[in-house]
């Protein structure tokens, strides 16, 4: 081999290796299947499998409200290709909730970008005699402590976002923790509980076929699949959250990568095809840099750790 051919050779073999990514990229979704965020998660896994030509895995390894899935990719090596797509709950409340979570949401991972916002309703089962969350109010303050919830876990977001709501509107509901979000939304529409608060990715297939039916919108805003269901806080004043999901890598990943990654979201959230099925699943994109993201989660942390505190919600 001349000397020509050898650098030739050399040089190639540097820029295979400088390829991000050159092999299949592993994302951990915190969560189990069903759910907001690997519904999310796996739209964008998809698109971003096509960018790449790479095989782009999804991983659900759910547990402790997110901690398992979350701790784990907290310690994955920090190459870029272990990335993580969590959701808010995990991220910024978890750590004010749970005693120990195996993880700093600050200090262990380097934000990419933020991904989507997701709609959050307060679902029924038909038979509720309740159509509205006025009529809920009334309705749970004449039989106080009657009404059950279901949710997907204790500290989990919708168990959250039903404290407030009893807290906001000074009603007694008993907590029904499940396993995962979907579990509890067929649970709701079987009968076998009245209530939760379930993301639209858990549940809209179950509000269009009639199964489950919509009291209130928990986001600040209407919801575009949902037009004319009303806000909660059209109701209970200053009531409002709008969860929102996004993508991380282990501290100490590459700058480069991270910025590719980045960017190659940006692209990914431009597309229609995308757009489009993030909103057949009541969610939106959220496009943004590393350092909004970064930025959302330092104000979060905050926020929530009042919202639990005055909740008096607390995981041992």
């Amino acid at each position: 081999m001349t000397l020509l051919s050898l650098g030739m050779s050399f040089t190639a073999q540097a820029i295979a290796q400088d390829k991000f990514p050159s092999r299949p990229v592993t994302v951990v979704v915190p969560q189990a299947a069903g759910g907001a965020n690997d519904a999310i998660a796996r739209v964008i896994a998809q698109k971003l499998s096509e960018l790449w030509g790479q095989t782009v895995l999804v991983e659900n390894r759910p547990g402790a409200g997110g901690n398992v899935g979350t701790a784990f990719a907290a310690k994955a090596k920090n190459d870029g290709y272990t990335l993580l797509v969590n959701a808010d709950s995990a991220q910024v409340i978890n750590p004010s909730l749970y005693a120990k979570t195996g993880f700093d949401p600050i200090k262990d991972f380097d934000p990419i970008a933020p991904l989507a916002k997701a709609g959050y309703v307060l679902v029924a089962n038909p038979s509720v005699p309740a159509n509205n969350v006025a009529e809920l109010i009334a309705l749970a303050k004449s039989k106080p402590g009657s009404l059950s919830i279901a949710s997907a876990g204790n500290g989990t977001l919708n168990h959250l976002i039903g404290e407030m709501l009893q807290k906001a509107t000074d009603i007694q509901l008993q907590h029904i923790p499940y396993k995962a979000a979907a579990a509890a939304a067929t649970d709701v529409a079987g009968g076998q509980v009245p209530l939760s608060v379930q993301s639209m990715p858990s549940s809209i297939a179950l509000i269009r076929s009639g199964k489950l039916k919509v009291l209130g919108v928990v986001n600040e805003k209407r919801l575009a699949a949902l037009p004319d269901s009303p806000t909660i806080g059209e109701t209970v004043p200053g009531f409002g959250a709008t969860p929102w999901y996004g993508m991380f890598a282990p501290t100490g990943t590459p700058k480069n990568i991270l910025v590719q990654i980045q960017n190659d979201l940006a692209k990914v959230l431009d597309a229609k095809e995308v757009q489009d099925r993030l909103a057949t699943l009541g969610c939106e994109p959220f496009k943004g840099t590393s350092d909004q993201l970064a930025q959302i989660v330092r104000t979060d942390l905050v926020r929530w750790a009042k919202i639990v505190k005055d909740s008096g919600a607390k995981i041992d």
